[in-house]
């Protein structure tokens, strides 16, 4: 971040977005226990903040919008397989069925039913739970952002996981990002191999990566990755590896599409990103023998050292 010709200190800076954290973390963490999300999932009466009604929104859209790929209403979908926010034993077919038939936001409401005393009773919905992992960091991004570009930032990089970029680096010139290549490792294995490096040509973007190569488990010889779809009920099954999604417009965006594309698999995937304007990718994906390739879209912009 250069906060040249900001006259905010960088001391409330700091404390300002320390501040933000602290509310998202509050608000939307399906792990911290206390959050509201946490509180709503286990069925007590909250207060939503403008935060949480704004997440639920959006959610609902991209819900829509994915003809139901993305599905925040999905919680006990992941939880059931080990990749929610509960523990969980191996789902059978009928547990699958079950789980399908009562949950997803197909099942929940466009807006959310807060009373007249600003009160929200998940009993009224038939107690959903909700997850948001599949945006949460990108939308903590854009929150960070926008409160950097109201005190004049130009040039910044904000990385909670996901990343939200603009201008230039210390160095003058655009921001970096080296692609992982997406190699299974065993869990807490954070070295990095990168297959190219995208720069940001000084432009606004967010800039997301989704694999299959970090969190899953094998059982009885098969793979289980952590990308379900919510509209099977199952873990995919398919050979795109990973699918890295730059956004013009916000790095929320970036977080979902990128999900989205683990998905629906390598073609569809292609086909969603070269039918938005706003949207750039890189995938990683095997033939049938097994070899690596990639593919980017005609404006993903790789870095040539």
């Amino acid at each position: 971040m250069n906060t040249k010709g900001v006259d905010v200190p960088v001391a409330t800076i700091r404390d300002s977005i320390a501040s933000l954290l602290d509310c998202i973390e509050n608000t939307l963490s399906g792990y911290n226990k206390k959050s509201l999300l946490s509180r709503f999932n286990a069925g007590e009466v909250i207060r939503p903040n403008l935060m949480f009604l704004d997440m639920y929104r959006m959610a609902y859209r991209l819900w829509e919008r994915s003809g139901g790929a993305l599905d925040f209403g999905a919680a006990p979908l992941y939880d059931a397989w080990g990749f929610g926010f509960r523990n969980s034993t191996f789902p059978t077919d009928e547990e699958i069925a079950q789980l399908l038939s009562k949950s997803g936001m197909g099942h929940l409401p466009a807006e959310l039913p807060v009373n007249k005393e600003g009160l929200l009773d998940p009993a009224v919905m038939g107690y959903p739970r909700l997850n948001y992992n599949a945006i949460a960091q990108g939308y903590s991004c854009d929150i960070i952002a926008n409160y950097l570009y109201s005190i004049g930032v130009k040039d910044m990089l904000v990385d909670i996981g996901e990343i939200w970029c603009d201008g230039l680096n210390p160095h003058g010139k655009p921001w970096s990002v080296g692609l992982d290549r997406p190699i299974d490792r065993e869990a807490g294995d954070v070295s990095t191999t990168y297959t190219d490096v995208w720069t940001s040509q000084g432009k606004p973007a967010g800039i997301v990566t989704s694999g299959n190569y970090r969190k899953f488990y094998v059982r009885d010889g098969r793979k289980y990755a952590h990308t379900i779809n919510p509209r099977t009920g199952y873990p995919v099954q398919h050979n795109l590896l990973s699918a890295t999604v730059v956004s013009s417009a916000n790095a929320a965006d970036s977080d979902a599409v990128a999900t989205w594309c683990m998905v629906v698999g390598l073609q569809s995937a292609q086909v969603l990103i070269l039918g938005d304007p706003a949207l750039e990718g890189y995938l990683v994906y095997t033939d049938n023998q097994g070899a690596m390739h990639e593919w980017s879209s005609p404006g993903f912009t790789i870095r040539k050292d």
